[in-house]
């Protein structure tokens, strides 16, 4: 399982700074033709990216111009900020810190609060276990039942010995939330090592990457084959 939410997008300021830095190589500044959208608060028709800020057509190509260059010419895709609040099983979390360049995660913490998190069912990814059935359905909630034990053990004694071993019988299963700051750079390199794995949350992570504003300079796809792929 994995849950993303809360998504939040550079502000029109921010576009407005990452375009003129775009430029910046060719002192080319005079050739924008982008523009905030309405003061008012609301989206006008034409921004389709719904940043708050209307790309214009030399922008937005030269965008896509630097994307296909390489990583060496579109630097300011590491300027383009995605904040998400995900949550997911700490094996995915664990791919995703291979990653950990040029992202921030701000977790729930084990240390300070498992003791409370609670260890119901769908606290963990079990589709595996649930497909497995039998001796492997058992086994993950016995160590469900162990876990509330400990956790019951150590809220009242406050020994820490419960809790150590609440932490080194924990699976991998169970689900973390954290916020976390990305960029379109950072999320281009996980599209295009995960899109095609194996553990169903990664490609889900990155058919959420497809629905993001201007993701074809992500995917390297346009915006209908992005569609295609995800219907797909």
């Amino acid at each position: 399982m994995i849950k993303i939410e809360n998504v939040v997008l550079a502000s029109p300021k921010q576009m407005v700074f990452i375009i003129q830095g775009m430029r910046n190589p060719k002192n080319s500044w005079d050739k924008s033709d982008s523009r905030t959208c309405k003061q008012d608060g609301s989206f006008c028709m034409e921004c389709e990216h719904k940043y708050g800020y209307c790309l214009g057509s030399n922008d937005k190509n030269l965008m896509q111009r630097l994307s296909r260059a390489g990583t060496d010419h579109r630097k300011y895709m590491r300027m383009m900020p995605v904040y998400a609040r995900i949550t997911a099983g700490h094996t995915w979390w664990a791919e995703f810190d291979t990653y950990k360049v040029g992202t921030v995660r701000n977790s729930c913490s084990k240390m300070h609060k498992i003791h409370v998190m609670g260890f119901e069912q769908d606290n963990f990814d079990h589709e595996g276990i649930d497909e497995v059935g039998g001796q492997a359905l058992e086994t993950f909630n016995k160590v469900r039942e162990t876990l509330e034990w400990l956790a019951k053990q150590f809220n009242e004694t406050k020994e820490k010995k419960y809790w150590r071993a609440i932490i080194e019988l924990l699976p991998m299963g169970f689900h973390l939330t954290a916020n976390v700051e990305m960029n379109y750079e950072v999320l281009a390199n996980m599209y295009r090592s995960r899109k095609g794995h194996k553990m169903f949350e990664w490609r889900d992570f990155c058919k959420w990457i497809e629905t993001l504003p201007l993701s074809e300079l992500i995917t390297g796809l346009s915006k209908e084959n992005n569609s295609n792929a995800t219907n797909n």
